[in-house]
């Protein structure tokens, strides 16, 4: 996901998001565009038929519902992984992996790893006792090969392998992946085996307050239409997709299937290089790709982030350097061109 897997995959406003939804099992009301395909079958997303446990723990529709969980559950999770993560709301658990150790640049700019140098993983419960795992890994060209076969190796699917950044140095490459199984600490030793292939620093202690950013983030607020968030060095907001996301038979909770992430980097002048993602379903990609072209957004990849995920989603990457404002009024009408709603202060998400 970013969502679609990014940070996503500031957990404060999809805390609140998240605080709506009822139960240990939430029951997510399935959208218009993500009803039906899932809904009868008695197999799992691998193809293999449910057993009597896992159809006891589905709903009439069929679906299997994430559960509630909390930083203490996952504390095995954060001992494979080598650093502690944070709760997205009650569902998902998320660990960030900074690769402060590149320095990269993309037509002149230095980008920040917040902005778009970054690996991130999640962990979601459901409610038949498994772990499903979803994230991204940002990788050297160098590296590519041995965190492929690292995440083979270990049963880690690669669902996308693509890039963030357009004209780039050094040259880095995005995988998408996606792990499901009964055990969480397998998962994420596979995990914790691709990264060891590359440079990805240690975790760092840190107890900064957020940075007051040179840029103009009431005028971007406006723009946008909803309220970001301070994550590092970025400006970020979050628009998440109303429908409900499927990944197979298992419902993705809100934030962890599809989202439009947006991040703003200031540059000087009340200018930022913004890069992000604008999550869309088929229907609405050419209407969204007409209006970053007349915003002066430049599309840096069209793909998808999964494989049997229901509605498809697909996602379009965007770069720009400018005027932060007039670059957030552009953007809010592509955004708008879709079926989202603004995360209010969310500052993760894919």
């Amino acid at each position: 996901m970013g969502a679609s897997r990014r940070y996503l995959l500031t957990t404060v406003a999809l805390g609140s998001a998240f605080a709506a939804l009822p139960g240990r099992a939430v029951d997510a009301e399935r959208g218009a565009s993500g009803g039906g395909a899932h809904g009868g079958t008695d197999r799992d997303r691998s193809g293999e038929r449910a057993g009597p446990a896992v159809r006891a723990r589905r709903n009439a529709d069929g679906l299997v519902r994430p559960v509630e969980s909390t930083t203490k559950d996952w504390a095995h999770v954060a001992a494979e992984l080598g650093r502690e993560g944070n709760m997205l709301g009650r569902l998902i658990y998320r660990t960030a992996f900074p690769r402060s150790d590149l320095r990269v640049v993309s037509h002149g700019v230095t980008v920040s790893p917040e902005l778009a140098v970054g690996s991130h993983v999640s962990f979601i419960r459901y409610a038949d006792n498994t772990m499903m795992t979803m994230g991204e890994l940002a990788v050297t060209e160098t590296e590519l090969h041995q965190v492929t076969g690292a995440l083979q190796s270990h049963g880690i699917e690669q669902v996308a392998i693509h890039n963030h950044l357009l004209a780039h140095s050094p040259r880095l490459v995005w995988i998408h992946t996606h792990g499901h199984g009964p055990d969480a600490a397998t998962l994420a030793r596979g995990l914790r085996a691709a990264l060891a292939c590359t440079g990805t620093p240690p975790a760092k202690s840190s107890t900064t307050r957020p940075k007051k950013l040179k840029l103009d983030t009431a005028g971007i607020d406006a723009a946008l239409g909803t309220t970001g968030t301070v994550y590092g060095g970025v400006y970020k907001a979050v628009f998440r997709r109303r429908e409900t996301i499927t990944e197979g038979s298992y419902i993705l909770p809100p934030g962890s299937g599809a989202t439009s992430a947006l991040s703003f980097q200031p540059v000087g002048g009340g200018r930022a290089v913004v890069s992000g993602d604008v999550a869309v379903v088929a229907g609405e990609a050419q209407k969204v790709l007409d209006a970053l072209q007349r915003g002066g957004i430049k599309v840096v990849e069209l793909h998808n982030h999964g494989m049997v995920d229901t509605p498809r989603m697909f996602f379009i990457h965007v770069w720009a350097v400018g005027d932060a404002v007039k670059i957030a009024r552009a953007l809010r009408r592509a955004v708008a061109a879709t079926n989202a709603a603004p995360a209010r202060g969310a500052g993760g998400g894919e």
